[in-house]
């Protein structure tokens, strides 16, 4: 791990607003790239917001080749229509990841913000705050949708022992195999 580099492009799926960032990894050095948000909310459709996540996962992809994909599961909630958006939201991004053979690693919102603030059920202004402490943010986001993107990729980097990571995938196959029922 001492002579690790690499990219890692944390995500924070969503309908209404797509959190995203990049951090670069020098051995045990970790630096900004990246953080910004993309607006959904403009769209007509849920299928035109698909499509616009797919296409800015694949534009990040291309721009930065990260080295691996950190993303934030959907959390269970009430509303189950929300739910599968959010769903398909998160899916659009790891087909991108999945398309151009990045591995994939999920993480639930709590073990996120547990891994950057120490407390599971931190707020998104904690995270925030925290994140701006470790990576030395001197600007930070308007949209905290754009932080929850980049402690994606900053939990990624804390797995020090990837066994103890999230489910990684590294290609469709994999994929399948790990999710029978997924296949169409």
């Amino acid at each position: 791990m001492a002579n690790e580099d690499r990219v890692i492009l944390g995500i924070d799926p969503g309908t209404t607003i797509m959190g995203y960032g990049l951090i670069h990894v020098q051995g045990s050095a970790m630096k900004l790239i990246t953080l910004d948000v993309l607006f959904l909310n403009k769209l007509p459709t849920h299928a035109d917001k698909l499509k616009r996540i797919f296409e800015k996962t694949l534009s990040l992809i291309t721009e930065y080749k990260p080295d691996q994909l950190a993303i934030e599961a959907p959390f269970f909630g009430k509303n189950v229509q929300s739910m599968l958006k959010l769903g398909r939201a998160q899916g659009v991004a790891m087909a991108a990841a999945l398309y151009r053979d990045i591995p994939i690693f999920e993480y639930s919102p709590k073990k996120i913000k547990k891994a950057i603030t120490g407390y599971g059920n931190a707020s998104k202004e904690q995270v925030a705050s925290m994140l701006q402490s470790l990576l030395v943010i001197e600007k930070m986001p308007k949209h905290l949708d754009a932080t929850d993107g980049l402690a994606a990729a900053v939990c990624h980097y804390f797995q020090k022992d990837l066994g103890t990571a999230g489910k990684s995938y590294s290609g469709w196959k994999a994929f399948l195999s790990d999710n029978p029922g997924r296949k169409v």
